[in-house]
């Protein structure tokens, strides 16, 4: 059985946009259109966001019946999946009848590829995706109601000894993979006791596992979110080899080196950094923002590519450097609330599309700190990340005051990206901006990392918008914004 290995995904990070976007947001239609090109790019998964929108739960019949010839060649199920994100009702509330209806049009999606491909069809959809997983008892819920009470009602009697299967016919496929997708510290650095706890008593080939990148990087900074990875991608390969079932984890990095540093230029920093993913995720940036011959030799890169053994970790010594380095990365983040707030309505939307509940709700949250500092709000990870740029301040940065003389040798070896992720990211940074916003400290420690010249144009829009937030009108500096995106080749 194939297990995708290059998933596309709808994250909105992108700046420039596709043709068949419409004042510059991608909607309904253009998203299936949007799977169809990735699909023909050689890219083999899609990720479909089901939030209750008309086009979600069609999806399929939308693809087979738009694009027959093209799906003839590439066959749904065989050669390319659609897998569903579906909401998590314990932390989604007011989306958690649309988990029903997603997980309902499962069965509907198999009927319309079984009347286009015939018998012997693979289910176009075989696996959702659950934001948020924090127990076993969360998948065991969405696998157990789509058992029972999707596909268990087909035996269930009607009138006159008829089934409900007579009636509307069989449901398929039988039963629904569900990929926990983890994000929160703790269970990041124990995945392996939640998916353990879920695979107990299963009987199946394989589980897959999605760990995520942006909102721990949000939530902790960017060195705790590498270290917080590569602790679970260990626990996973220590479970493999103890159950004998085939773990298959999912990266979720983005194009901004503090959401993962993943484009189609720079694949063999994430090759190098998450040796044991299997699959990664391609988002808009990275689908828009570069050439087209690059992008479609990325993906064939990744699709070519063989996972090998995790990166070795001692976790009790990340335990450590993640709680201290969070500690400064949180008051960082208390400084620069305000001037995120400014910023991150500027950021242009690029999807249309309700936005993901986050940990706290539909922003971030910072609960109130040891001295009793009032909850602050932040936007959600892209809006931050393109806010921050914007400023000129490079969000990776933020936290690495924290780290000590005798942590330099273990995030070598645990993370060999950093010093390159650094300058990656401080090459479109201002030090004027930081030293204003952080003080001279992490401006000398943003100096450190400097590896080229900072781009000149980049550093002078960001001082246009630093100028005009509050005298000129917010078009005027949104342009600013866009240009300065355009440089980087991500939004955020």
């Amino acid at each position: 059985m194939n297990v995708p290995k290059c998933m596309s995904t709808q994250h909105p990070d992108n700046v420039e946009t596709p043709a068949y976007a419409i004042d510059g947001v991608l909607k309904g239609e253009g998203e299936v259109q949007e799977a169809v090109d990735i699909f023909a790019m050689g890219c083999d998964e899609q990720m479909w966001d089901s939030e209750g929108k008309d086009v979600d739960n069609r999806v399929v019949a939308k693809l087979l019946s738009g694009y027959p010839d093209f799906f003839r060649q590439h066959v749904l199920g065989q050669d390319c999946y659609i897998t569903l994100r579906i909401p998590n009702p314990s932390i989604e509330r007011e989306m958690r009848k649309t988990l029903l209806e997603a997980l309902e049009g499962v069965p509907s999606a198999w009927d319309v590829a079984h009347e286009f491909y015939g018998d012997g069809v693979a289910p176009p959809i075989r696996e959702v995706i659950l934001p948020f997983t924090s127990s076993a008892s969360e998948m065991e819920r969405i696998f157990s109601y789509y058992s029972r009470y999707v596909v268990g009602k087909a035996d269930m009697p009607l009138v006159d000894n008829y089934k409900v299967s007579d009636w509307v016919g069989e449901m398929e496929p039988r039963q629904i993979g569900v990929i926990p997708l983890i994000e929160d510290q703790d269970h990041m650095l124990e995945a392996d006791i939640i998916v353990g706890e879920y695979l107990k008593y299963k009987d199946v080939p394989y589980q897959r596992v999605f760990l995520a990148r942006s909102d721990t990087a949000l939530n902790y900074g960017v060195v705790a979110a590498e270290l917080m990875l590569k602790a679970g991608l260990q626990s996973l390969e220590r479970l493999e080899k103890e159950r004998g079932i085939p773990l298959y984890p999912i990266i979720g990095a983005g194009s901004a080196p503090y959401r993962g540093n993943l484009t189609p230029l720079n694949l063999d920093r994430c090759f190098q950094e998450y040796p044991s993913a299997h699959t990664f995720t391609i988002q808009s940036a990275f689908k828009y923002d570069f050439p087209q011959d690059a992008v479609r030799a990325a993906i064939s890169r990744i699709m070519e590519r063989t996972r090998s053994a995790a990166i070795p970790i001692d976790v009790a010594r990340a335990r450590e450097v993640i709680q201290r380095f969070a500690a400064e990365y949180r008051r960082c983040l208390r400084m620069l609330a305000p001037a995120v707030a400014a910023v991150s309505t500027l950021i242009p939307r690029r999807r249309e599309r309700k936005l993901h509940i986050g940990l706290f709700g539909y922003s971030r949250a910072l609960e109130p700190d040891e001295e009793g500092q009032d909850t602050i709000r932040l936007p959600r990870a892209i809006e931050f990340c393109g806010s921050l740029y914007s400023l000129g301040i490079p969000p990776e940065i933020l936290g690495l005051a924290a780290l000590q003389h005798e942590d330099k040798a273990f995030l070598k070896e645990v993370y060999p990206s950093l010093e390159q992720d650094m300058a990656d990211a401080v090459h479109f940074g201002s030090g004027d901006a930081i030293k204003h916003y952080l003080g001279e400290e992490y401006r000398q420690i943003a100096a450190k990392f400097q590896q080229d010249d900072v781009d000149m144009v980049h550093h002078g829009i960001t001082a246009a918008i630093r100028a005009s937030l509050d005298s000129r009108p917010a078009e005027y500096t949104r342009r600013y914004v866009i240009e300065a995106a355009r440089l980087r080749r991500f939004l955020g």
